[in-house]
């Protein structure tokens, strides 16, 4: 049974303008998944939809293979959750929040918690509300982890902290899932947390998922290849090709992503467009994704 799966997902703010187009992908256990994409790709929405925050309009979305909206309390049992805009309580103070989340899991681990708090360095008595941004953060992440969760939704989590405070949150969650065989899907725009920490990448664009591939296979099986511009070669040429998965416009040459590796992609703009002068390279995973978002139909 996957941890998390989505199916034909549809999610819509207005009318016809679909946030979430039909995206389908499946979460297996133990796998760290990495979901990028361009401000407004709707990762949040689909991490909602995961929590039982939102509803699809069509689709559906399992997590261990129940719905998250018909059963809430037991699917949210097993997640651990932590948001760039989630809000504790400000009223009250670490401990009381640590106390309140101890209360609604039956697996909270009070050593780990006692642990984590140790390591962020967080004071039980004081108020959230005086906290940092990264403190509080802290707060969040403990109280996600410390029950030991089978399934964890990371939705920007370290977005606006400093690079070692993103670190330290990083290494936590993976230390978590060493350690537990924890399922990990997390939104991200820093390319390098990403490469950092996932074994597998899911990019949404237009609504739908355009890449969807393990981490190793992003490095070696995909080209970035420039192409001079001439009059006989066109961004709509590029995108019939076999393997092309996006074409950016450049002012000096045509940027094409194939889904090939470098040599075979270069094999094949020489025969398909012999005498274009096209040189291929691999390619790093922000590169890709600038290329990619700027580069679609």
């Amino acid at each position: 049974m996957s941890a998390l799966r989505f199916e034909d997902v549809h999610r819509a703010y207005r009318r016809g303008q679909d946030v979430l187009a039909g995206v389908s992908f499946a979460v297996e256990p133990g796998q760290v998944v990495g979901l990028i994409g361009e401000n407004g790709a709707g990762k949040t929405t689909l991490i909602r939809i995961a929590m039982g925050m939102l509803v699809a309009q069509r689709g559906q979305v399992r997590v261990f293979g129940l719905d998250p909206r018909e059963r809430p309390v037991e699917v949210k049992r097993r997640i651990g959750y932590v948001a760039e805009d989630q809000i504790l309580p400000p009223y009250l103070t670490v401990g009381e929040v640590i106390a309140l989340h101890r209360s609604l899991f039956p697996t909270w681990d009070d050593r780990s918690a006692r642990v984590l708090a140790e390591r962020f360095q967080v004071d039980p008595a004081v108020k959230l509300r005086t906290l940092s941004r990264g403190q509080a953060r802290r707060v969040a992440l403990l109280c996600a982890v410390a029950h030991r969760p089978e399934l964890l939704l990371l939705d920007e989590p370290a977005s606006g902290l400093d690079p070692a405070a993103r670190r330290e949150f990083l290494e936590t969650s993976i230390e978590l899932l060493n350690e537990a065989g924890t399922t990990i899907l997390f939104s991200s725009h820093y390319m390098t947390d990403v490469e950092r920490m996932a074994d597998r990448i899911v990019m949404l664009h237009g609504g739908r998922v355009l890449i969807d591939e393990g981490l190793d296979e992003l490095r070696e099986g995909f080209a970035l290849a420039l192409v001079p511009r001439t009059p006989g070669v066109s961004r709509e040429q590029l995108l019939a090709l076999p393997g092309c998965v996006g074409v950016r416009e450049r002012a000096d040459a045509l940027h094409a992503i194939f889904h090939l590796d470098p040599r075979r992609a270069e094999e094949q703009l020489a025969r398909d467009l012999a005498g274009s002068g096209a040189q291929c390279r691999s390619i790093a995973l922000e590169d890709m994704f600038v290329e990619l978002v700027g580069g679609q139909p």
